[in-house]
């Protein structure tokens, strides 16, 4: 007798971490970006005692996510732990972190608009509202996507036992160490190691002469982790340089008015990002893209991304060569051997806000 083949069961087909969201029973926000992160509607989250909704733009690829919390006046999330790494920027409100380890040795610090800080990895955190009147709202942008997907075994990834004493032993000074600022040898970039940044709205940045545009940038270190950030700053009338790297790079908007496109070298239309505080994208791995402040005030953004300098994982996903020209190997355009359309549009969209181009001192430079 012939054997009958089996049907597949219908959750087959999807990751471990697709079906963690489905179980999740939150909204989620897909697309290529997110017009404002302060306005999202949020919903219910039994898990975390608070409000939330899920944000899986298409650029995050399934390496990271992200994720908004709300937080009622006077209210905290529940306690939780976990085996993925874990950045918070607070998008409003003010409040403090608990963070401790197995040995219940709690260490507290306050965070408000602006900050950005860390979880240590598989520590017990939660999250309080300093607020009586007034919700906080944070982003959390997280590696769960691939670690669920590769063990598989959410009581694992949420209650693993394990202290990783190697990256927090329950510090004093933890939270509110000066760091470490670090000069790459080839780069004027600079790099700050620490574990809780104040504001990135209020600090100061050194200029990184290799994007273009007069752009200043400050990158972060941080908690020991392999996922970290950066805010970077250009001038009103100025774009920045075409440039590529892997996935899962979240670029919040924190100040200024303008857009980024998007393309690839076998699809050369753009895909046209327009932008705003609070507007998050998230270029999709290895797609050129390009940010262009086109509004009458300088533009500021963050980005919660891999990369470490100091951690590798994958050529894909540690952003190397992205201030390198193409011609060079690297993963840069030079303003010289950008497309011309990308200019005229700028020129274009410039004058239509009143706003004058000032890119003729960065093209003098580029011949």
């Amino acid at each position: 007798m012939e054997k009958q083949p089996v049907r597949l069961p219908e959750s087959w087909g999807r990751t471990a971490f697709r079906r963690f969201l489905e179980n999740e029973q939150l909204p989620i926000i897909t697309g290529f970006a997110v017009d404002d992160l302060k306005t999202v509607e949020v919903v219910p989250w039994p898990r975390m005692d608070a409000k939330g909704v899920y944000v899986q733009l298409t650029g995050a690829e399934d390496t990271d996510s992200a994720y908004v919390v709300e937080i009622a006046p006077g209210k905290s999330t529940a306690e939780e732990r976990h085996l993925y790494e874990e950045v918070y920027f607070v998008l409003s409100g003010r409040g403090s972190c608990e963070v401790s380890g197995h040995n219940e040795d709690r260490r507290s610090f306050e965070w408000q608009t602006g900050s950005v800080f860390a979880i240590p990895l598989n520590t017990f955190h939660r999250l309080h509202n300093g607020s009586g009147r007034e919700p906080a709202r944070l982003l959390a942008v997280t590696t769960a996507p691939l670690m669920i997907n590769l063990v598989r075994n959410l009581d694992f990834i949420f209650n693993c036992p394990f202290d990783f004493t190697d990256r927090f032993d329950g510090q004093d000074d933890y939270f509110n160490r000066e760091g470490t600022i670090y000069a790459r040898p080839d780069s004027q970039q600079k790099i700050w190691e620490t574990n809780f940044v104040a504001d990135v709205y209020k600090m100061q940045l050194p200029a990184w002469a290799e994007r273009g545009a007069g752009g200043k940038h400050m990158k972060f270190e941080l908690a020991d982790n392999v996922l970290v950030a950066h805010v970077s700053e250009f001038p009103v009338g100025t774009y920045k340089k075409g440039h590529r790297h892997g996935p899962g790079a979240h670029v919040i908007i924190l100040e200024g008015n303008g857009y980024s496109l998007m393309w690839t070298d076998q699809h050369k239309t753009f895909e046209d990002i327009q932008w705003k505080p609070g507007t998050m994208l998230v270029p999709p791995g290895m797609w050129w893209h390009q940010h262009f402040n086109s509004g009458p005030t300088p533009a500021r953004y963050l980005a919660i991304r891999w990369g470490s300098t100091k951690w590798k994982v994958t050529r894909y996903l540690d952003h190397q060569g992205i201030d390198k020209s193409a011609k060079a190997g690297g993963h840069q355009i030079e303003y010289a051997d950008q497309d011309p359309r990308i200019h005229r549009m700028f020129d274009e969209r410039c004058k239509a806000n009143g706003v004058e181009v000032k890119m003729d001192e960065f093209f003098a430079r580029a011949r």
